[in-house]
């Protein structure tokens, strides 16, 4: 998967499962990604189905054991479950009581009535942004694509000229800004001041997220004019109901997590002892799955009662919300399967090795390394973490200011073109109801403006301060 904790990329990378030489495993590379886009394009084949053989293709020509490429696709995507499955099966519930108490309803209500015409894709970014600050991206994925989708439809926009906006908001929170875990781990590497990260990492995201969101989403719809997908959109509720929550108890319901994770980052950073009782608890409740479970409780108590749901009522609900999801978990699964049958068939290391030899400044070289990786494994993180580890000796003697740009720089490489391999790219492409070639029109477009904006932000600031 794209973005995961870094509890799972802190363990020991495992032995390749081959011995192919540099040459091979690039042509093992580029071959298992041909296999999935054609099967995809040509042959129509379902995306879960042609990861698992375009992993298998990838294995076999690589020279790895067919034995082992099993091992590694069903590991990854086992892992992939396991670390997001929960949590989209979690957010898929929060947003079925959000439509069918009406809640989601008054808060599309609320935001066209305060913004509307050009300032609504503006809104969103911003929304956003600073929803994304705490939250892991898959989390604010399923939290935020629910409201995108409807006000797309409601309120007669683009679905990519209010969707592109908000997607660009997470994504530029979770490779820039700590406490994200990519960004944590790449300051750990190579010892930078966090404070100094922060606020550097804003004074670069801000243009960023203008250029890659409100900006480019107007190049966006005209490439892609696509509907909301009617699948994701249940029917508007309260048309059929007597009552529905008010606003603030459902914004508190949906920002619930956000409070219980952005908690538990800022009592990390202040106490920071791992054996302070204090520290455990926050890192209980301000777990993802804890953060979001708690939300769907409570909104059991602040979305279904008032809109006079009986408790009968709740099992069918949850029922009916898992439903349009489990296709979106196999493909998100089978493509954390193909990004873990590429690092143990030895790709990420292969990228490392090629690019110690790289003579460049510091800050670019960080830069192309972190796109290399990410590029070749679809982990953001795993770029992160890679590239951090490689460049750190550099930093020795760096300024604090140069130190945190070097941060950045690690950050905006991780982010750069996501297709075929990264998970992240298959959960847009379901939610929005798009084709493969318009997701890498415009979410893999994105991704890549993001990352080069923000690379180069972090280059001219490097001459000036």
């Amino acid at each position: 998967m794209t973005r995961l904790s870094v509890e799972m990329l802190a363990a020991d990378a495992p032995e390749p499962i081959t011995s192919a030489g540099h040459a091979q495993l690039g042509i093992a590379v580029l071959a298992g990604i041909a296999v999935i886009v054609l099967l995809i394009t040509k042959s129509k084949l379902h995306a879960f189905l042609a990861l698992t053989i375009g992993s298998l293709a990838l294995g076999a020509i690589a020279g790895a054991p067919l034995d082992k490429v099993l091992t590694s696709f069903s590991t990854g995507l086992g892992t992939t479950v396991a670390g997001v499955g929960v949590l989209i099966a979690l957010g898929a519930i929060l947003g079925k009581m959000l439509a069918d108490s009406g809640g989601a309803d008054q808060i599309v209500d609320t935001i066209l009535a305060k913004a509307g015409g050009r300032s609504m894709p503006w809104a969103m970014v911003l929304i956003a942004s600073v929803i994304g600050l705490p939250l892991f991206f898959e989390v604010g994925i399923v939290l935020l694509i629910p409201v995108v989708l409807m006000v797309a439809r409601r309120g007669n926009y683009s679905l990519m000229r209010i969707g592109i906006p908000a997607l660009a908001g997470l994504s530029v929170m979770h490779g820039l800004v700590p406490p994200h875990p990519g960004p944590l781990v790449a300051i750990d590497a190579v010892k930078a001041d966090l404070g100094v990260t922060l606020a550097l990492g804003v004074l670069v995201a801000i243009p960023t997220v203008i250029i890659a969101g409100p900006l480019f989403s107007r190049y966006a719809a005209r490439w892609v004019d696509v509907p909301a997908p009617d699948r994701m959109i249940p029917q508007r509720a309260s048309q059929d109901l007597d009552k529905r929550p008010g606003f603030g108890a459902t914004l508190f319901t949906v920002l619930l997590p956000v409070l219980l994770m952005l908690a538990k980052a800022l009592v990390d950073i202040v106490v920071d002892d791992p054996e302070n009782l204090v520290q455990r608890v926050f890192d209980v409740i301000g777990a993802p799955m804890i953060a979001l479970l708690a939300s769907v409780l409570v909104g059991i108590f602040t979305l279904l009662r008032p809109a006079g749901f009986s408790k009968e009522r709740v099992s069918p609900l949850v029922e009916k919300s898992l439903a349009p999801i489990a296709g979106i978990l196999l493909i998100v699964g089978a493509g954390g399967g193909f990004k873990q049958t590429l690092i143990d068939t030895g790709v990420g290391q292969m990228v490392l090795d090629i690019s110690k030899d790289w003579s460049i400044p510091a800050l670019l070289l960080a830069w192309l390394i972190a796109v290399a990786i990410r590029l070749a494994t679809g982990s953001a993180t795993v770029a992160t973490v890679s590239a951090a580890g490689l460049v750190a000796p550099l930093a020795a003697d760096m300024s604090t200011t140069h130190a945190a740009l070097l941060v950045l720089a690690i950050g905006a490489g991780s982010l750069f073109f996501s297709h075929v391999n990264d998970a992240g790219f298959w959960m847009v492409k379901e939610y929005f109801g798009l084709s493969v070639g318009q997701n890498i029109k415009t979410w893999s477009v994105m991704e890549t403006i993001i990352s080069v904006v923000a690379g180069g932000i972090v280059l001219l600031l490097s001459l000036v301060i």
